[in-house]
Parts: structure tokens; C-alpha cells; sequence
């Protein structure tokens, strides 16, 4: 593991990264998702894609990157960007999960991968609906201390700067954004996955036209248990998009 230090808005961030097969001929980036680090996601993929040299970022906030301040997505593309120059890595691969998938693509590289990624309204279940009308009531009505028990479980436990990013990043509409892309897209998706359903995956290749989806068996994290299945299809559609 390193560190890397980024100067951005006044604001300094220790980015940590472990970089593996330094000798390889191509270079792939791999970015979490929401709540996650780099260790789940050299987890998955550490063992495979051997071709690749694999660069495995905490984004800020996360891991044991730091942050001190509020951010929208668009800041941790430019974090990122300032990251990846400094440490002199090719952004012609990066892999995104969930919410990296987002940041991977304002990214722009040549061939964007997404497993699972965010970015697609998703319609909130009538629970979830009455909770927040409930919590508004409620914080309407002075009785806004009780927001700790209507908080989303991937805003529990986090710094204040944290939770208003996590508030600014939550439901984004990146529909422009994927339809901005103009590179290549492997679109990797559990089938099973009600975080990012499929239709979200086919509803993102709509918006790039060079892009192929693939499904998997499996929920949000279904990568976790096919890493291996899952480095196959970036071997077998990246490689020979690289290669031509």
C-alpha cells in the first residue's frame, strides 16, 4: 500500500493505492463503490487479469483515504484525475462499481467497465417512501432528533462531510452523463441485484452505443464470488477492443 497526497480546493487528501502486476503491458483501474475500499475489490480481481496492470484506489472518504470536506461526484472525478497523472497510470481501462461506476465515467476512458453501476433512477419502494414522508413530517414538527432512526444504512456512522456528500451523490440522474461517453462500455450486472436492477444496465447501454452487458447470477456484489467470470469477459471483449 501508498499514499499520495492531492491539493484540491485547499483541501488535502491522502489517497492510499496498491499497485499489482507493475510489469504488465496494460493498465486497468479498478474504483468501489459506496461505503467500500480498494482491499474488496483486489478481493475480486487480485487474482485475475493477469495481462493487466492493476491500480486499486481508496477513493476519498473511503479505506484509508482521507476527506475533510463535502463532495459531489464531479469533485472525486477531479481528485481522481489529479491522482492518476500523479502517479503516471494510463486511464484507458478503469472498472467501476456502483457509485465508482459514476466516477469512472466522468473519468472518460477509452473503455469504461461497470459492474453494477449507479446512475440510473431507481424507483423507491412505498416503505422507503413513507419513511421519508414520515421523517419530513417530523422535522417539520420539531422532532428532527429522531433522524438517526430514518437514516439510510449507507449513511450510518459517517464524518459530516461524508454525510453531505453521501446526501449530494445519492440520487444523481447520470443519464446525460452515459449518453456523453462516446468510448466503449462492458456492462456487468447481477441478475438478482435490486440496488442496480438489470433493466438499469440495459437502460445505460441505450445511452452508449458501443457497449455490450453481460449477466450474472447474483445480487449487488456478485463479483465477489465470480471475480475469475467476470475478468474472462474483460479479457475476452476489452483485449480484442484493445487489440484492433
Amino acid at each position: 500500500m501508498a499514499v499520495k497526497s492531492v491539493q484540491y480546493k485547499q483541501h488535502t487528501f491522502s489517497i492510499s493505492y496498491e499497485i499489482l502486476n507493475p510489469g504488465a503491458h496494460y493498465d486497468i483501474i479498478f474504483l468501489h463503490g459506496w461505503g467500500s475500499h480498494k482491499n474488496l475489490m483486489k478481493h475480486a480481481f487480485g487474482a485475475h487479469l493477469k495481462q493487466f496492470r492493476h491500480i486499486y484506489i481508496d477513493m476519498p472518504g473511503f479505506g484509508n483515504s482521507t476527506c475533510n470536506m463535502s463532495l459531489t461526484t464531479e469533485d472525486y472525478a477531479t481528485i481522481l484525475e489529479s491522482f492518476i497523472s500523479m502517479i503516471e497510470v494510463d486511464k484507458m481501462i478503469i472498472l467501476g462499481h456502483s457509485f465508482g461506476g459514476k466516477v469512472a465515467t466522468l473519468l472518460n476512458p477509452e473503455f469504461l467497465v461497470l459492474v453494477g453501476s449507479a446512475g440510473i433512477l431507481v424507483p423507491k419502494p412505498f416503505k422507503i417512501r413513507a419513511k421519508i414522508a414520515l421523517f419530513k413530517l417530523l422535522k417539520f414538527t420539531g422532532l428532527s432528533s429522531f433522524r438517526r432512526f430514518f437514516v439510510a444504512p449507507d449513511a450510518q456512522g459517517l464524518s459530516q462531510p461524508m454525510y453531505e456528500t453521501f446526501k449530494q451523490v445519492v440520487n444523481e440522474d447520470f443519464t446525460d452523463k452515459f449518453r456523453a461517453y462516446k468510448g466503449k462500455a462492458l456492462l456487468c450486472f447481477g441478475a438478482q441485484d435490486t440496488a442496480t436492477p438489470m433493466w438499469t444496465a440495459y437502460k445505460i447501454s441505450e445511452l452508449i452505443p458501443a457497449s455490450q452487458v453481460v449477466e450474472f447470477d447474483g445480487d449487488h456484489y456478485f463479483f465477489l464470488e465470480q471475480g475469475q467470470t467476470v475478468s474472462k469477459e474483460i479479457e475476452k471483449i476489452v483485449l480484442k477492443s484493445l487489440k484492433h
